[in-house]
C-alpha cells in the first residue's frame, strides 16, 4: 500500500488532503459511505442515479480495505490515484476539488448527524440576483434588499413570497398573484405560501421531492439554495431553445442537420454560442465554463464580439476596452473584464474570484445572462432550412417533461422525444411507479460509437416489454422502435399511462391499497361536493369544468372558506374570464397542498386526462384531512 502512495506527487497529496477534508466535514479523520454518497449528490454530477449507486459501491468496496465502514485518508489516496484516468476519477476529482467557500451546515437528519455543505459564493450570487430582480416589487420590500454577507437570504425566503415571485419571473403566470398571502402573515398563511411555492416549483420542473415547507421555514441552507438555483436556472434557460429563438440556427456547423442542433441541451447551446463568437474573433475554442475561462481572455473576446456596434437603430454602440486583457495577475484581469461586462449590463453571478476559480455553476449563469441580453446572432436567410419542423413543445409535452424533471430523473429531460430515445428516463419512471427494473438488462452510456443506436433500441424494447408484462399497460401497436424514433403519439400514450399510474398510486397508498379508477375519483368528488351543498359533475368531460367552478367548489369543500368567490365570475363567461378562473383554481389547488401539474388551459378546454389528474390530486389532498 505504502509503495503505491509514493507515486502521488507532493502537490497532488496536498490537493487530495484538502479534498478529503472537504468531504470529511465532521473532521473525524475518515469518511463514511454515506458521506461519499452525499458528495455525489451535492456535486450535482451529470450521472444517472443507478451509476452513482454503482460508483459509490465500487469506491466503498475498493477504498474500505479493512472493511470497517470507514474510509481513511490513506485508502482514499490509493483509490483516487488508481482511478485517475477513468470516468469515475474525472467526475470524482471535479467534485472534491471545490477549494474554498464551502460552508458545512447540520443536515436534516438529527439521528444520523449528517452534514451538508453549500458554497458561500453561490449564496452571494443568488442574493444579488434576487435583489436586482425584485427591487421594484412592492410585496418584497419587507425583506429586500438582502445583505449578501449574512445569512439573511435563508430567513427572507421563509414566508414564501420571494420564492413565489422568483417562480413567476422564471415562468410568467405560473402563480396567480391573487393567491399569494401578502399581509398580516400567520404561521398558517405562511404554510400556504410555502405549499404554493413548492407545488408551483414542481410544476415548472424543479426537483422538489426531498424538500418540504418546514425546510424553507427553518431556512435549511443547502435546500433553500438548491431550490433557488433550480428556479433561477429555468428562467435563464427559457429562451435558449431553437423554437423560441430561431437565430440560434446561426450556430449550425458544416455538415450538421437541424436535428443535430435541436438535440443540444441549453448548456451545450451556450458553449456552442460562446465558441461561435470566439471563432468570429479568430480565437481558439473553449470546452467548458470552468477551467477554460479562468484567465478571462475568452470572456474578453466574447464581450468584444457581442457588444452593440451601433448598426441597429436606437441602440448606441458600446466599445469594449480590451486593455485589461494584458493584466499580469488573473484576479485583476478578471476584475477589468467584469467592469466591461458591467457596461453591457451583464455583471451578474460572478466575482473576479469566481472566474479565476472557475466555479462552473456561476460561470454558466453569467454566460446565460450575457446570451439573453446580447445574443448577437442573426437568423440566416439563405440556408435551406425547413422552418416548419421547428415547432415549440405542446402544453401536453411540457407538462410531461416538467413532471419527469420534478421527480428528479437523470439526465434532466430538455427535449421530450430525443431525451427518451435510450429509455433510461423511462426506466427511472417505472421505478417511481413501483415496477421493478432489472438494471443488468439495461445498456448504459457511454454507448459505443458503432452500434450505439442498437444499444438504445434494445433498451426501448425492454421498456415496452416492462410496460406490457409488469405494469400491465395498454400498449397496443407500440414497439421499442417507436420510442427510439420519437413517435409522438405512441410515446405520449406511454407517458400518459406512467403519469396516470403515478397519480393513482398516491391515492391507493392513502386508501390502504384499494384499487382506484376514474369512477372512484368522480364518486369521491361528487360526494365531497354534495356534502358541501355544491353542484356535482357527470365526469371529466363535463362542459361545466370549462368555468373551473367545480374545481374551485371542491377546493372550498376541502378547505372551507378559502376560495374568494368575490374575485370570480361564475356565469356567462368570456374566454378571458374562464382563463382567469382557471389560473386562480390551479394556484389555489397548489396552495392548499395539491401537487397539480396541469395548466389553466387544460381546465378551460376540458382536457379529460389532465382534468382527471387535477381531481385526483385534490382527492389525495382531501383524503389527508384528519
Amino acid at each position: 500500500m505504502a509503495a503505491e502512495a509514493h507515486t502521488v506527487s507532493t502537490e497532488e497529496m496536498e490537493e487530495l488532503r484538502e479534498a478529503f477534508s472537504k468531504v470529511d466535514v465532521d473532521g473525524n479523520g475518515y469518511i463514511s459511505t454515506q458521506e461519499l454518497n452525499d458528495l455525489f449528490k451535492a456535486a450535482n454530477l451529470p450521472l444517472p442515479g443507478y451509476r452513482v449507486r454503482e460508483i459509490v459501491q465500487e469506491l466503498s468496496q475498493t477504498m474500505d480495505q479493512d472493511k470497517d465502514g470507514k474510509i481513511t485518508f490513506q485508502e482514499f489516496t490509493n483509490v483516487v490515484h488508481g482511478l485517475k484516468s477513468s470516468e469515475v476519477a474525472k467526475t470524482f476529482r471535479k467534485a472534491i476539488n471545490k477549494k474554498e467557500g464551502i460552508c458545512a451546515v447540520a443536515g436534516t437528519s438529527e439521528q444520523s448527524g449528517t452534514q451538508h455543505s453549500y458554497a458561500e459564493e453561490e449564496k452571494v450570487a443568488f442574493v444579488n440576483w434576487v435583489n436586482k430582480a425584485l427591487e421594484k416589487d412592492p410585496d418584497c420590500q419587507h425583506v429586500l434588499p438582502m445583505d449578501p454577507s449574512t445569512n439573511h437570504l435563508f430567513s427572507a425566503m421563509g414566508d414564501g413570497i420571494v420564492l413565489c415571485k422568483m417562480i413567476n419571473l422564471s415562468v410568467p403566470d405560473t402563480i396567480d398573484e391573487r393567491t399569494i398571502n401578502k399581509k398580516k402573515l400567520t404561521p398558517f398563511t405562511i404554510q400556504e405560501n410555502l405549499n404554493l411555492a413548492l407545488n408551483s416549483a414542481s410544476a415548472i420542473g424543479c426537483h422538489v421531492v426531498n424538500i418540504g415547507a418546514e425546510d424553507l421555514k427553518e431556512g435549511r441552507q443547502h435546500l433553500v439554495l438548491g431550490l433557488l438555483w433550480q428556479v433561477i436556472k429555468i428562467g435563464l434557460f427559457a429562451d435558449i431553445e431553437i423554437s423560441r429563438n430561431e437565430a440560434l440556427i446561426a450556430l449550425l456547423r458544416d455538415g450538421e442537420s437541424l436535428e443535430d442542433l435541436m438535440k443540444l441541451s441549453p448548456e451545450e447551446l451556450l458553449l456552442r454560442w460562446a465558441n461561435y463568437h470566439l471563432e468570429e474573433a479568430g480565437c481558439s475554442r473553449i470546452n467548458n465554463f470552468s477551467s477554460d475561462i479562468k484567465d478571462s481572455k475568452a470572456y474578453y473576446n466574447i464581450l468584444n464580439q457581442v457588444a452593440p456596434k451601433g448598426d441597429e437603430e436606437g441602440i448606441p454602440p458600446i466599445a469594449i476596452d480590451m486593455s485589461g486583457i494584458r493584466e499580469k495577475e488573473d484576479v485583476r484581469r478578471a476584475e477589468c473584464m467584469l467592469e466591461q461586462a458591467d457596461r453591457l449590463g451583464c455583471r451578474q453571478f460572478v466575482t473576479a474570484t469566481d472566474v479565476v476559480r472557475g466555479n462552473p455553476k456561476l460561470n454558466l449563469a453569467f454566460v446565460a445572462n450575457l446570451f439573453n441580453k446580447h445574443p448577437a446572432l442573426k437568423k440566416p436567410d439563405n440556408q435551406d432550412i425547413d422552418w416548419s419542423s421547428i415547432e415549440g413543445e405542446t402544453r401536453e409535452e411540457r407538462t410531461f417533461r416538467n413532471w419527469m424533471n420534478s421527480l428528479g430523473v437523470n439526465p434532466r429531460v430538455n427535449h421530450l422525444y430525443l431525451d427518451l430515445a435510450d429509455a433510461l428516463v423511462i426506466f427511472q419512471l417505472y421505478e417511481k411507479i413501483k415496477v421493478p427494473v432489472n438494471w443488468d438488462k439495461v445498456n448504459k452510456p457511454p454507448y459505443p460509437k458503432l452500434g450505439s443506436n442498437m444499444k438504445k433500441l434494445e433498451n426501448c424494447n425492454y421498456a415496452v416489454e416492462l410496460g406490457k408484462k409488469e405494469a400491465k399497460f395498454s400498449l397496443v401497436g407500440i414497439a421499442g422502435q417507436d420510442l427510439n424514433e420519437g413517435n409522438k403519439t405512441l410515446t405520449l400514450a406511454l407517458l400518459w399511462q406512467l403519469m396516470r399510474r403515478y397519480t393513482l398510486n398516491i391515492l391507493e397508498d392513502l386508501g390502504d391499497g384499494q384499487k382506484v379508477t376514474d369512477e372512484t375519483i368522480v364518486s369521491w368528488v361528487n360526494n365531497t361536493l354534495q356534502e358541501a351543498g355544491k353542484h356535482t359533475i357527470s365526469g371529466f368531460k363535463d362542459g361545466c369544468i370549462s368555468s373551473s367552478m367545480p374545481v374551485l367548489d371542491l377546493i372550498d369543500a376541502i378547505q372551507p372558506g378559502c376560495i374568494r368567490y368575490d374575485l370570480l365570475k361564475t356565469e356567462h363567461l368570456t374566454d378571458e374570464e374562464k382563463l382567469n378562473n382557471a389560473k386562480y383554481a390551479i394556484s389555489m389547488a397548489r396552495k392548499i397542498g395539491a401537487r397539480v401539474y396541469a395548466l389553466p388551459e387544460d381546465l378551460v378546454e376540458v382536457k379529460p386526462k389532465m382534468v382527471m389528474t387535477v381531481f385526483a390530486c385534490l382527492m389525495a389532498r382531501g383524503m389527508r384531512r384528519v
